[in-house]
């Protein structure tokens, strides 16, 4: 099976080569053009033409729409739809529709890990939809990613993935206050962070934001915008509004941005603090 990607930001490029790198990519398209990616195409509609799966990995919402609107003339049975762009179960129903609507098929197929993970072929992919499809699909995943999890349907797979997302956000405010609280006392960076090497809070967001923090490196492994949108998402997933720590966390993030740090890694976040 050959695969088109749709969307070269920071993880659809990385994934992107991989596919290329394996002899499997059919085409390549963004809507910044990028005429010397391999396999780039001039549309959408010549990518998934030349593939078998398409996978869409953009923004959010309103761009994953306007990808589909003109994927579908050139879609239809033998296709694959593999969208994996962070976005809501009430979208994800109207995509499914759409693109089951022209006979090809549909798998929603959100991930987790940044672009060091992409980098070193680490994705993990949440997968919703039927088995079958999932089972085809698996191989050429598996050549940008460590798992890949059936978790159920679409609209549990996005669920799962902006569930995900909270955690992370609301780790990294923790972890900013946490090692501002620190330096306010006087306590180094390296006995914050030996001490929280030790402790049973020590975990992987830890791990990977450590350097960052450190050095007051903010280049984007997931940018400060594209957490907001999740969790603004999140927050109109149907029995989540009353939830404190996602509104803390929105919050936080807004003011990120207006501040003028939409661009950098969410881990800007401390900089609030600062």
């Amino acid at each position: 099976m050959k695969i088109g990607v749709i969307g070269l930001g920071i993880i659809g490029s990385v994934w992107a080569r991989h596919y290329a790198a394996a002899g499997v990519l059919a085409g390549a398209w963004n809507r910044t053009p990028q005429p010397d990616f391999p396999c780039w195409t001039d549309s959408p509609e010549a990518a998934a033409r030349a593939a078998d799966v398409v996978q869409i990995v953009v923004a959010d919402p309103p761009a994953v729409r306007g990808v589909i609107e003109r994927l579908l003339p050139a879609l239809g049975p033998g296709k694959i739809v593999v969208q994996s762009s962070t976005i809501d179960p009430r979208s994800s129903d109207e995509f499914c529709r759409a693109v089951l609507n022209t006979g090809a098929r549909y798998l929603e197929a959100p991930f987790t890990g940044s672009k060091p993970a992409a980098e070193a072929k680490q994705s993990v992919f949440y997968l919703g939809g039927d088995a079958g499809l999932i089972a085809e699909v698996e191989p050429l995943l598996a050549l940008v990613s460590q798992a890949q999890f059936h978790i159920g349907d679409h609209r549990q797979a996005v669920t799962l993935k902006l569930a995900m997302n909270l955690n992370i956000a609301a780790q990294m405010e923790a972890l900013s206050e946490a090692l501002m609280m620190a330096r306010r006392a006087g306590i180094s960076d390296d006995v914050f962070f030996g001490a929280l090497g030790k402790n049973v809070g020590y975990s992987g967001l830890t791990k990977l934001k450590e350097p960052k923090l450190r050095a007051g490196d903010f280049a984007p492994q997931f940018s400060v915008k594209h957490m907001l949108k999740d969790m603004r998402l999140a927050s109109v997933v149907n029995g989540c509004e009353d939830f404190p720590v996602l509104d803390t966390v929105r919050d936080r993030l807004a003011a990120a941005e207006r501040a003028g740090w939409g661009e950098e890694d969410f881990a800007a976040l401390i900089k609030l603090l600062e």
